[in-house]
């Protein structure tokens, strides 16, 4: 018998996923660690958001003291010698060489030591590395193909032709670009036909090469992207998975960091899923993105979280029974206090907003603050003559993680 545990901060969970076969297959929610994984220059929809964050959360790549990542800027040879070694540890297949253009005190010498004698990277003639140069991307696939000992299985020139610009791709690197687009380790946006090989590779496009490889090495889960070039294969058909009740489903809240409502109170609230729930496999159940539309209402004293619906980043709706616990925790508003500090990172409910304007006396609460975007003039009446009020104050991103109430078959595709 298989026991399901909850998620909690920074453990994995592993449990079990049933299939329509009746095979039980474990799967994995990951969990953040202490490293930066969200960046201001990053949002969650953009197409490498996925490998910028786990690789941050591994602390292979790291972002800048501005907050930032920088997806966009390019990559040296240096840089990714360091990358390297962070991301693979991988024993000595050859003896070291010394570069006459980087010295023993460069920052980076030991990285680029290390990536030359695992066989990941290899110099120019005269003994130089050119370590400030700019690398291409069909250099990465190539290093990455190499360091891992991987080579094609089929006609290199047919696996190529996936590319409308196969032909722009040099003669050394065609064979190890082929084992890459094997191995699923090739990542284009926009166009998954055009590799543009010789263009430099950005921060971005290396983390998600270098996920890709971590992926094909059984190093870690894969995520689901459009941009990876796969190789046609006979379709499979749907089948069906389910995610079991009493499973925690981790959830955030980007428009504010924390919530206020009444006690007795209904407000609509959408949350959204913060890490993929994937098969053992790789096969992503639930995207981390998705999301959970539902309700703060009323329960105990307190409040409570109720799911109503899952929408997967596919689009794709489920209707799903799942709450949080109930949240009493409470934030007493009173006469003369600052609106501003009141509502500063803070989404209320309409009769929370109500009552803040009628204890403070400040009617310019902005419809955007209000869950739903609801009217509170009708409310204010309920509060007049009132000197204080207690409101439940939620951290939703801590308190908002959602339980499983039933079982929740989704179509895997």
């Amino acid at each position: 018998m298989v026991t399901f545990k909850n998620w909690q901060s920074k453990t994995a969970l592993v449990m079990a996923l049933s299939i329509t076969s009746t095979a039980v297959i474990p799967f994995v929610i990951t969990t953040p660690a202490f490293a930066q994984t969200s960046f201001n220059d990053v949002q969650s929809n953009y197409w490498a958001s996925q490998f910028i964050q786990e690789l941050s959360r591994r602390e292979i790549i790291a972002g800048f003291p501005d907050g930032s990542f920088r997806p966009e800027e390019a990559v040296t040879r240096a840089q990714f010698a360091a990358m390297l070694n962070k991301a693979f540890n991988k024993s000595a297949q050859r003896q070291g060489i010394r570069f006459n253009d980087v010295a023993t005190n460069f920052w980076a010498y030991n990285a680029i030591q290390q990536s030359y004698v695992t066989g990941f990277l290899s110099g120019y003639p005269g003994n130089r590395f050119e370590p400030n140069q700019a690398i291409p991307r069909q250099q990465v696939l190539v290093s990455l193909a190499n360091g891992l000992n991987y080579s094609p299985s089929a006609n290199i020139n047919s696996i190529l032709q996936t590319f409308n610009d196969a032909s722009n791709i040099a003669d050394y690197a065609r064979s190890p670009i082929a084992a890459a687009v094997e191995r699923r380790m090739v990542v284009n946006y926009p166009n998954v036909n055009f590799l543009n090989p010789t263009t430099n590779a950005t921060r971005a496009q290396v983390a998600a090469f270098i996920y890709q490889a971590l992926v094909s090495s059984n190093q870690a889960s894969a995520i689901n992207s459009p941009y990876i070039v796969a190789l046609q294969t006979t379709p499979t058909q749907p089948t069906s998975a389910t995610i079991p009740q009493g499973t925690t489903i981790p959830v955030k809240y980007e428009k504010a960091e924390k919530i206020l409502v009444t006690k007795d109170e209904t407000a609509p609230l959408t949350l959204m899923t913060s890490q993929n729930i994937i098969t053992q496999n790789g096969t992503v159940i639930v995207p981390a993105g998705s999301q959970i539309v539902g309700e703060l209402k009323p329960a105990q004293g307190g409040s409570q979280f109720v799911a109503q619906k899952l929408i997967l980043t596919s689009g794709q709706e489920y209707q799903i029974s799942a709450t949080s616990n109930v949240i009493t925790k409470t934030e007493t508003v009173r006469k003369g206090t600052s609106t501003s500090t009141i509502i500063k990172n803070t989404a209320l409910g309409a009769a929370a907003a109500a009552a803040v304007s009628a204890v403070t006396g400040d009617r310019a609460i902005a419809t955007e603050e209000v869950l739903g975007g609801a009217g509170i003039g009708a409310l204010i009446g309920l509060f007049f003559g009132k000197s204080s009020v207690d409101l439940i104050a939620i951290e939703p991103n801590t308190d908002l993680q959602l339980t499983m109430n039933q079982d929740l078959p989704i179509t895997v595709r």
